[in-house]
């Protein structure tokens, strides 16, 4: 909980989709700490079911939905079903993705469109439909887009990634002045380097890119999830009401310390490419 009053959130109702694990279920257990009502979705059932027993054992209230992103169809039934379990909606945290490392010139449209169909397809898709609900139902919410630091700067290697979380910020920049006038707020997170399960092993794959990883980050360290759940609560709460389309960077002071995250990859020969492409395939 830390600094915040336990009812900074109170009653909220809050969705996160990619919610039952990495910096998502992070969020999810900070919002509980704080009075929250809690909705979580991704695409796996099995560990939807395991997270929510898990955040629910303090006698939280967590709903949980399977749902895919980039369908609209699922994506209209989730919000369909989380309305129906809480009666409404208050808070939109869109924090599904989808990242590997590889040179642009390896990638297949099908490979482009992996990362282009869950990181910008489906935040829109989610953005769109409760958008649409709470501006017909009149109610005033919070909208929280993950994005990336590199969504600014662009970054070699994760060429897709940055091209989708920069649609995503100009997304979160436009409706913060077009959805103003119904009450709705847009607000953003960039993330440096924040290490979970599996993603941290697709992007750091080695021991030596890791350690030159951390070596970019001027305070000698990697995030800690609660650091940025802690922002993620103050940004969705009412004392963030005039924060509006502002994207807040919590990395560290990495990318003041030179643009593009993974620009480092160019050390990498073809042959440890080929090892590292057949590592992602093997999803390891």
């Amino acid at each position: 909980m830390g600094p915040f009053a336990k009812d900074l959130l109170k009653d909220k109702v809050i969705l996160i989709t990619g919610g039952a694990t990495g910096l998502g279920r992070a969020m999810g257990e900070m919002f509980l700490a704080l009075g929250a009502r809690l909705a979580i979705a991704s695409r796996r059932e099995e560990v939807l079911k395991k997270a929510a027993e898990e955040m629910s054992r303090d006698g939280n209230e967590v709903f949980y939905k399977s749902c895919d992103v980039r369908d609209p169809a699922q994506v209209h039934d989730l919000v369909d079903a989380v309305e129906q379990h809480f009666g409404r909606m208050d808070v939109l945290i869109n924090n599904a993705a989808g990242n590997f490392i590889s040179p642009t010139q390896r990638l297949s449209p099908r490979a482009v469109d992996a990362v282009l169909n869950i990181v910008l397809h489906g935040t829109f898709y989610t953005t769109l439909e409760v958008g649409k609900r709470w501006i017909e139902q009149g109610i005033q919410g919070t909208m929280l887009n993950i994005v990336t630091t590199y969504a600014s700067t662009g970054s070699g290697f994760v060429a897709p990634s940055a091209a989708a979380k920069a649609g995503v910020l100009a997304l979160t920049r436009s409706l913060a002045v077009e959805w103003a006038q119904y009450g709705i707020r847009q607000v953003a997170i960039a993330p440096g380097a924040f290490p979970t399960e599996g993603a941290w092993t697709r992007l750091s794959p080695t021991p030596e890119l890791e350690r030159k990883m951390l070596d970019r980050l001027p305070l000698g360290r990697v995030g800690n999830p609660d650091e940025l759940a802690h922002l993620a609560a103050y940004l969705i709460s009412d004392y963030a009401g005039y924060i509006n389309g502002e994207v807040v960077t919590i990395d560290g002071g990495e990318w003041l310390q030179g643009a593009g995250q993974f620009n480092d990859l160019l050390e990498i020969t073809e042959e440890q490419w080929d090892v590292l492409a057949d590592m992602t395939r093997k999803g390891k």
